[in-house]
């Protein structure tokens, strides 16, 4: 039997994903990207390939709130931080793409983050 290559399971699932996801200067997607110890948020326009706002575990500023804090409870904080820098520059609706991971943990928690620091999708 063949090993599965993790980092191509997800990948292909990111495609399928991508297939059907894509962010537009009205609506743009809010992307994930989640390594072992760190999580990232960018919110993308897809229509220019470009990054509108972003923020990730590896902050300055947030990284004084993170300190002691379990990886699911900073990645809520990474949400609420990306929702703030989102509505400052006028993008109130996001598309979420889960990039391949399961809505579940921590991007279920940056998901939750957004919404509650003020974004739809």
């Amino acid at each position: 039997m063949a090993k599965v290559n993790r980092v191509e399971s997800r990948a292909r699932r990111h495609k399928r994903v991508r297939a059907k996801v894509a962010g537009t200067a009205a609506r743009p997607r809010l992307n994930i990207f989640r390594s072992l110890s760190h999580i990232y948020a960018q919110v993308i326009d897809d229509s220019q390939g470009v990054t509108l706002v972003s923020a990730s575990t590896l902050d300055a500023e947030l990284k004084t709130e993170m300190s002691g804090k379990k990886k699911s409870e900073q990645s809520k904080l990474v949400g609420i931080a990306v929702a703030k820098r989102a509505l400052a520059a006028g993008i109130k609706a996001v598309i979420f793409d889960r990039g391949g991971y399961k809505y579940h943990g921590r991007v279920k928690a940056v998901a939750d983050g957004a919404r509650e620091g003020g974004l739809e999708f």
